[in-house]
């Protein structure tokens, strides 16, 4: 069983350490020019953006996919043990599946005007994606600090 336990760790240092690799041949693997002229001055880029981007990805897509897992987990083991505690689980998941959709609405389809970039990924279902991410992270990050000021009173009360 302790084997077991291992796994996760070592797991999670081996991602970290990618991480930081990553992350220093993208900072300090210097730039080159793409051949683009903005505001008078040639365009430079990271030469590891691809990797760097690539591997944004991945960590993304493990993410999600380790939190549906263990979401899709913990409600079968629930069902088994208490109905209740497993509507309760599904009921969250409900009401954040409810967020990501008011967000979505709330997110404008119209063009985003960017510096030097000419291409259709800024407009319709691209836009409004990103409008709504960007309105999911706020409203995750104040239920955060909503949640982390309520803790310090509660525990201030509760001694």
């Amino acid at each position: 069983m302790k084997k077991l336990d291992l796994i996760p760790k070592i797991t999670l240092w081996v991602l970290l350490a990618l991480g930081i690799v990553a992350s220093v041949m993208f900072y300090a693997g210097g730039n080159e020019a793409v051949g683009m002229e903005v505001a008078g001055d040639m365009l430079n880029v990271p030469i590891f953006t691809s990797l760097f981007l690539g591997w944004n990805y991945i960590l993304l897509f493990v993410a999600i996919l380790a939190t549906l897992c263990a979401v899709v987990a913990s409600f079968a083991l629930n069902f088994k043990k208490d109905k209740k505690k497993a509507i309760s689980t599904f009921s969250i998941v409900c009401g954040f599946v409810l967020l990501i959709v008011v967000c979505w609405f709330l997110g404008s389809p119209e063009k985003v005007n960017i510096i030097g970039y000419e291409g259709t990924d800024n407009v319709g279902a691209m836009a409004q994606m990103t409008d709504a991410i960007m309105y999911l992270t706020y409203i995750l990050l104040a239920g955060v600090l909503a949640t982390i000021c309520w803790g310090a009173i509660y525990t201030r009360i509760k001694k």
